[in-house]
Formats: C-alpha cells, structure tokens, sequence
C-alpha cells in the first residue's frame, strides 16, 4: 500500500512559501520611492453623493396637520394653499418663505463609482459575448464533423483564421470596418469582435468533447430510431458538455481578461475606467492593483461555480 504523504508538514511548507512571498512582496514595496494613497481609492468604486430638492414654486414652509404627515415639513404655496411639496431635510424652517428654485433640503445617496461602473460593463460584455460565443462555437464544432464538405471547409477556416490573428487586430477590423459598414456602436462591436473570437476556441473545445464519446454511442441512438441529429442532442452533446466544462471554464475566464483590449474602441470597461481614474488621481500603483484584485474577484467567482457545476454532475452520475 502506498505510503499517504504527511498533510500536516505539506501545509505547513504551503504556509512557509505564502508567507515567504508575502514578505518578499512587503520588503519590494518598501524599497519602491512611492507615497501610497489608498484612501483615494473608495470614492472611485462608491461615493455618497448629494441629491438637491428645489423648490417648485415661490411659498412657505408649513408642518403637516394630519396624523400621518405629524413632524413633517412642506411648502405651501402661496397662490394654491393645496398645492404642497415635501421637505425631508432640515435646511428650512417652519414659517419660512422660500422662492422657486431655491434648495430645501439635501439628501445624500450611495452612487456607484467609474471604477464599479466598468466592472458592471466588463461582466454586461463578457456575458452577452460569452453566450454569442457558445452558440456559434458549437454550431462551428458540428460543423467540423459534418460529412458536407462545405460546412466542414467554412468550419476550418473560421477557426484557422481567428485564432491565427491577434484579437486587438480583429476588434479594430470589427470596429473600424464592419461597424462602419453595418453602422455598429461600440459595444456591439465589441461583443461581436469578442464572441467570434471565443467561438472559435469554443468550436474546438466541442468538437473534441464530441469526438471523445464513443461511435457506439452515436450507434445505440440510431438503434433505438433516432435520427442523427435527435442521437447528438440527446446522447452526445449532453456527455460532451461533461467533458467540456472545465477547458469551456478556461476560456471563459480568458473571456473575461480578454474584454480588457475593447478600452481601445472608447468602451468604459473595467480597464478603461481604471486608466481614467489613474489620470485624475495620479496613483497608478493603487489604481491598477484595485482593477487586478477585480478581475481576481470575476474569475475567481466564475472558477466557482464551474467547479460547483462539476460537483452536481458527478454526482448525478
């Protein structure tokens, strides 16, 4: 029987070499000449921003009669004693006489930052792309098996010709061509140019998902009177997808790095966002490390979940 490795002592060296970069991390900071400022970064992911109540009509300031309005304040105008507006802060008093288009009160309000903004836009990008992606590479992946000649020669080129050029290369070709032909804004360009970028790969991954299951399975199908295409959907892509799920993982946390080259086209990415706030705070060290723990945070998330996913079907093997 094979002798089972100490736990105890392996994690204890695990610890030692978390430690031993941490460390090595704190001694390179301290040697860098830099003042850092971290507190400026906050306000760049949420701020407490400051909304105005104005008054809409020249009036006074009442308190409420009924039960309901008991402690509260209003304007009353003065032409149209029925005519009342809310006061909810304490800028005004009872019995004063207010103009419109002075303020009444001011209420501050949680407001998501450039910097929350682009990682909303970076998820929006990566999820509509990463759906266009999975269509189109599995339909290129059959299209790859297929016995008709054309189908499986388009097929090839597809994939041969976007994974041979650099994705920067063909979001430019997108944006600046195709857009301008078929009148494109930028984020739809930017989902086109990443979705027929991943579908290549995505086309590869299933295709070689298809061809691991075994030919007596496409066999039994047919045995049992399915047709070809009934026999793919219901036996073999559901063992595929099996299969598939880690690399199709991979590539969708490229996915989501990959969107980072779409700044180039003006759309306020998670990376965009970061170069802006990196001109207006001239701290770039604190800037691009809060964008890098961001990306950390969706991949690390979506690694989650796939790996949740492959834990439910195991079990339900």
């Amino acid at each position: 029987m094979e002798k089972q490795p100490n736990q105890l002592l392996w994690h204890g060296i695990f610890l030692l070499v978390v430690l031993a970069a941490i460390f090595g991390i704190y001694k390179a900071v301290q040697s860098v000449d830099y003042t850092w400022r971290w507190e400026r970064i906050p306000q760049y992911i949420a701020y407490q921003a400051e909304q105005k109540n104005y008054a809409e009509f020249d009036g006074t300031v009442v308190a409420g009669t009924t039960e309901a309005d008991k402690g509260k304040l209003f304007l009353q105008n003065d032409l149209d004693p029925n005519q009342r507006q809310a006061i909810s802060g304490g800028q005004v008093a009872e019995g004063d006489t207010v103009f419109r288009g002075d303020t009444l009160d001011t209420q501050l309000s949680w407001t998501a930052g450039p910097i929350a903004w682009g990682v909303w836009v970076t998820v929006k990008l990566s999820l509509v792309a990463g759906i266009f992606a999975i269509l189109l590479g599995t339909l290129a992946g059959l299209a790859r098996l297929s016995p008709n000649p054309a189908l499986r020669n388009l097929a090839v080129t597809y994939v041969e010709l976007i994974r041979g050029t650099p994705l920067l290369v063909q979001i430019f070709i997108v944006y600046f061509f195709i857009g301008t032909v078929l009148n494109l804004d930028r984020f739809t360009a930017g989902v086109a140019a990443l979705a027929v970028f991943t579908g290549a790969y995505v086309a590869e991954i299933v295709r070689a998902g298809i061809t691991s299951i075994h030919k007596g399975q496409m066999e039994a199908g047919r045995s049992l009177g399915m047709t070809s295409a009934q026999t793919m959907r219901y036996v073999i892509l559901p063992q595929a997808f099996k299969r598939v799920l880690p690399p199709l993982a991979g590539q969708f946390i490229n996915l989501i790095k990959d969107s980072s080259l779409v700044s180039v086209i003006s759309i306020t990415d998670l990376t965009k966002a970061g170069r802006e706030v990196v001109s207006s705070t001239f701290s770039p060290f604190e800037v691009w490390f809060t964008v890098a723990l961001l990306y950390l945070v969706l991949t690390g998330t979506l690694s989650f979940l796939v790996r949740r996913l492959e834990v439910k079907y195991a079990r339900s093997n």
